[in-house]
């Protein structure tokens, strides 16, 4: 059996991403952003507040 030289990351299951080196293959986290939430809620509460005073008003 011949092994090549160069160390391959075996956990990478197609031929070109063994051939990668190692630090190329973690994922990168994803970083939160709290302004999507903070719109999310506004427009939520402000989408509820109009359907509500409209079938009550």
């Amino acid at each position: 059996m011949k092994r090549r030289l160069v160390l391959s990351n075996e956990a990478a299951r197609h031929p070109f991403r063994q051939r990668l080196p190692r630090p190329t293959l973690q994922a990168i986290e994803a970083v939160a952003d709290d302004r999507n939430d903070l719109r999310l809620f506004a427009m939520s509460f402000t989408a509820f507040f109009i359907a509500i005073y409209g079938l009550f008003g």
